[in-house]
């Protein structure tokens, strides 16, 4: 279906009617285990950890969208992320942009660092940062691109050349745009990494996670971790992955009107110090933006005065939810410092550039005017 327009990807991918039934919507099994035909022998499927017929079509839908070889669907993000890191060995040095989640900034610190791998944080907006950072034993780059929550973008072609010329691979994490506005893969990245409860799903009603690889390689590591680790997303999260893929191309397009709206709104009130937002073009990596991504897409961050004033506003929203995550219908606001990154010490914070006044906000699909109006009366209470 690669020569199909994303629309229609989106609609279609692994999703052909049952040949059974003709079912329109790929049936939900959630049988855990399966009759097998003979000694060693099966109709595809033995048990649902190794494999399951709703799972497999979420993932046939996952490779599509992201143009890659094959995609694997784990309980979580993090149990995604987890994964990916699995392919290293002790010894091995990891690269990492310096301002990612801080979820996955903890995993590394305090387990992955654990097993003897080398973890090492870098600003990979600055390429020759990641040249000189990359070692003999460097196996990896991570990249976050637009990053959580100051929206830096990385440059995924250049750092993919840089990291391909010395035997490295790249991963990057892809939530923020979804596969809907930015193909890592078709831009030299080797892997691409979900968070599937965001954009992907899209409604604020499953936890899930995915990698999608571009070697066969890859889909043997990815294999063996969903096997041998477990960790794989139930029949009924892929079901409602699968529910929200259908409408993703139509969702980003309402999320993406509203969220230049908003960025332009919020860049103009003079409570308002800075504005992170890769479409407008006072942000530095502007030109980047639209030359690596397909669009801007809703997330974005602001500042105010401090911890109280960021408070006011949270308090006073009506129509913006004070939540953590993103990506859902509805619009959300964050305190970033006490929500995304509490987990990590204030030095860090204070290293990534997460001020106390940082406000994150996931722009919903709701009315663009009404969303303006709420913001306004909640900036009237800083």
């Amino acid at each position: 279906m690669a020569d199909y327009k994303y629309s229609t990807l989106a609609v279609h991918a692994g999703q052909s009617p049952d040949p059974q039934t003709g079912a329109v919507n790929v049936p939900l099994y959630l049988s855990s285990t399966f009759e097998l035909t003979g000694i060693g022998t099966d109709r595809g499927w033995d048990y649902s950890r190794a494999g399951n017929p709703t799972r497999d079509k979420l993932e046939e839908a996952l490779a599509a969208l992201e143009g890659g070889t094959s995609g694997h669907a784990f309980t979580s993000g993090m149990a995604a992320i987890s994964a990916l890191f699995a392919m290293l060995r002790a010894g091995d040095h990891l690269l990492c942009s310096k301002d990612v989640y801080a979820g996955t900034v903890r995993l590394l610190d305090q387990i992955v660092s654990g097993y003897g791998i080398e973890i090492e944080y870098v600003d990979t907006s600055n390429l020759a940062a990641v040249e000189a950072a990359i070692k003999p034993n460097t196996k990896l780059i991570h990249i976050e691109t637009p990053s959580n929550p100051l929206m830096v973008l990385t440059d995924i072609a250049a750092v993919s050349a840089i990291a391909h010329a010395k035997g490295v691979e790249v991963s990057v994490d892809n939530t923020f745009l979804s596969p809907a506005l930015q193909s890592p893969l078709a831009l030299g990245a080797d892997i691409v990494m979900h968070s599937t409860t965001k954009y992907l799903n899209g409604h604020s009603d499953g936890l899930g996670g995915a990698l999608i690889g571009s070697k066969p390689e890859h889909k043997e590591r990815f294999l063996l971790v969903q096997k041998a680790a477990g960790g794989v997303m139930s029949p009924f999260e892929c079901f409602l992955v699968l529910r929200g893929i259908r409408t993703l191309a139509v969702r980003i397009r309402q999320h993406e009107e509203n969220g230049l709206a908003i960025a332009t709104y919020l860049a103009q009130h003079p409570k308002v110090s800075k504005v992170a937002y890769p479409g407008l073009k006072s942000h530095p990596q502007y030109a980047l933006a639209v030359r690596q991504q397909k669009g801007f897409g809703s997330m974005m961050s602001f500042e105010v005065s401090g911890r109280e004033a960021a408070g006011r506003f949270l308090k006073a929203i009506k129509i913006f939810v004070s939540a953590e995550s993103l990506g859902g219908v509805e619009s959300l606001a964050s305190h970033s410092a006490t929500t995304t990154h509490a987990s990590v010490t204030q030095e860090q914070r204070d290293a990534m550039g997460i001020t106390d006044g940082r406000i994150r906000l996931s722009i919903g699909i709701e009315d663009k005017e009404d969303l303006i109006a709420d913001l306004e009366q909640a900036l009237a209470a800083v």
